[in-house]
C-alpha cells in the first residue's frame, strides 16, 4: 500500500500529544478532519493505531507502538527529500522546553539576527519529549536547560547564564527586602509548575539552600502560575531576572545574591545530519553572548547546579 504522508503525519502528532485536540493545534488543521485522517489510516493498515476507550484518555496499541518509530522515520525521509529540491533551505525547526521561563525571549531576536526569520518553533513539554523529538527527527534543535542524563547521539552547547530572581507575594515576610540570599528562603514554601522532581533546577536549588516545603500548581502561563503565589503568604517561586512579570497584582521580584543562582540556557541538536541554518544560528548566539556578557560565571558570587552523582555500579552475585 500507499502511505498518506498526511495521515501519517497526524498519526506522529496524535502519539505525541496522546490528545487529538493538542495534536490538531499542533498540526493547524481541525480535530475532525485529524479524526478523518485517522480513521482512513487505521482503515488502510487494518488495524486500530489508537484505543480511545476506558476512561484513561488516548493510547498507542500494541499495532500503534510498532508503527509509531517507522512512521516517523518515513516523515523525517520525506522532509529531507523536500529539503533537497527546495530553493534554499527549509525552515530551522526549532523546539523549546521551559515554557515559563520564555525561551524564545532569548532565541527568537538571535535567529531573526542570524538569517533565520523562518524560524519553526515547536511545542515540547520537557527535556525527555524534546530530546525524542530531534532523534526521531521531527525537529532540527532544541533550545532549554540540558541536565544529565542526555541520550546518545545528541550534542549541545551553553549559550547563556540568567541570573534568577525570587518572586513572592505581597505579604510574604521578605518582600520589602531589596535583595535575599537563597538561604533566607529556608523558611518558605516553594511554589512550583507542577511536581518538584521533574523540575531540576527548582528541585536541585531547594536541596542546596535547605527549602523543605513545597506546593505545586498547574503551568497554564506566567499569569495563573503567579497568582498562585498568594495562596500562601510563605511562597517564593524563582523566575529569570530578564523575563518580564505579568501584571499581576502584589507581586514583586527580589534579586538573589551571594549567590546568585544562575539559568543555563543550551542549544541543542542531532551529532549527525545538523540543519544547515544551524551554524549561522550558533555563531549568533556566540555573538551575543559576547556582547550581552551571557556567559560570565564567577564561583565566588554565583551558583550553578552541580550535576547528580553517577550512581554506583551494583556488583554481580558470586
Amino acid at each position: 500500500m500507499d502511505l498518506d504522508l498526511a495521515q501519517v503525519r497526524a498519526f506522529v502528532g496524535i502519539a505525541r500529544e496522546l490528545h487529538f485536540g493538542r495534536a490538531a493545534e499542533t498540526l493547524s488543521v481541525s480535530q475532525q478532519a485529524l479524526s478523518k485522517r485517522i480513521a482512513r489510516l487505521e482503515s488502510a493498515l487494518g488495524t486500530p493505531l489508537f484505543d480511545r476507550g476506558g476512561g484513561q484518555g488516548v493510547r498507542l496499541t500494541d499495532a500503534g507502538r510498532r508503527f509509531l518509530e517507522p512512521a516517523r522515520r518515513t516523515l523525517a525521509a520525506a522532509d529531507r527529500a523536500v529539503a533537497a529540491v527546495r530553493d534554499g533551505h527549509r525552515p530551522l525547526k526549532v523546539d523549546v522546553w521551559g515554557h515559563l521561563y520564555a525561551p524564545m525571549r532569548t532565541l527568537a531576536p538571535v535567529a531573526a539576527a542570524a538569517g533565520e526569520p523562518a524560524l519553526e518553533p515547536g511545542h515540547g513539554r520537557d527535556l525527555p519529549s524534546v530530546a525524542a523529538a530531534l532523534l526521531h527527527g521531527d525537529v532540527d534543535a532544541a533550545f532549554g536547560r540540558v541536565h544529565p542524563p542526555l541520550p546518545a547521539g545528541l550534542t549541545h552547547r551553553l549559550v547563556r547564564l540568567e541570573p534568577v530572581d525570587a518572586v513572592l507575594g505581597a505579604d510574604h515576610p521578605l518582600a520589602a527586602e531589596p535583595e535575599l540570599r537563597p538561604e533566607q528562603l529556608r523558611g518558605s514554601v516553594l511554589w512550583t509548575p507542577g511536581a518538584l522532581d521533574r523540575l531540576d533546577f527548582l528541585h536541585r536549588f531547594a536541596r542546596r539552600f535547605g527549602v523543605a516545603e513545597h506546593a505545586e500548581g498547574p503551568n497554564l502561563g506566567p499569569d495563573h502560575f503567579l497568582s498562585g503565589l498568594r495562596g500562601d503568604p510563605r511562597r517564593f517561586t524563582l523566575m529569570p531576572a530578564d523575563v518580564p512579570l505579568p501584571r499581576t497584582p502584589g507581586i514583586r521580584s527580589v534579586p538573589l545574591v551571594r549567590p546568585t543562582p544562575l539559568y543555563a540556557w543550551s542549544l541543542l541538536w542531532r551529532a549527525a545530519d545538523p540543519h544547515p541554518g544551524l551554524p549561522a544560528l550558533l555563531a549568533g548566539l556566540a555573538e551575543e553572548a559576547g556582547r550581552s556578557r551571557w556567559l560570565e560565571y564567577d564561583p565566588a558570587r554565583d551558583w550553578l547546579p552541580e550535576p547528580e552523582p553517577e550512581p554506583e555500579p551494583v556488583p554481580d552475585p558470586v
